[in-house]
């Protein structure tokens, strides 16, 4: 009696979540970038968005091979898709990239892309505003995000894990 051979599993789709950078618009930011509390928050939220894709069964990229290139690139809001080759050369499928927009302590606004690499065509976006600058709010704000904006409803195609 022969058994079944199982069919080849198909490999996860690769994703490249890049961290989120903050645009302060509020008239606070220095010259050194973002607040270190806000850099923090930036970390959390980027963390955030690739421990949930990978537990809904996407491939998360490392981007440390690529890091020289990210820190020139940067930041991702200006440069017109630069991004995308760093993404093609780190083998992946889809990119994430994302922006926090700070109006005043009390307003800001998280914001995503998920493009396919190969194309540069969007496939899903989302922005969500948030009121407070605290690790809370950021995180509730994120979790809205990826909940109904990137994962509901399922991603189909090219981006789907």
């Amino acid at each position: 009696m022969s058994l079944p051979l199982a069919a080849p599993a198909e490999a996860a789709t690769r994703v490249a979540v890049f961290g989120f950078e903050l645009l302060d618009t509020s008239g606070e930011a220095g010259p050194g970038g973002p607040k270190p509390e806000e850099r923090h928050r930036l970390d959390l939220i980027t963390q955030d968005m690739r421990q949930r894709l990978a537990a809904a069964g996407y491939e998360v990229i490392d981007l440390a091979p690529q890091a020289a290139r990210i820190e020139d690139a940067a930041p991702f809001r200006n440069c017109n898709s630069c991004e995308l080759p760093i993404a093609r050369a780190l083998g992946a499928d889809i990119e994430v990239i994302g922006l926090v927009q700070k109006v005043s302590n009390l307003i800001l606004n998280i914001n995503f892309q998920l493009r396919d690499v190969e194309t540069g065509k969007v496939l899903r976006a989302g922005s969500a505003d948030i009121r407070n600058n605290t690790d809370e709010s950021w995180m509730r704000g994120i979790s809205y995000l990826i909940r109904n904006r990137l994962l509901d409803p399922p991603l189909t195609g090219r981006a789907a894990p």
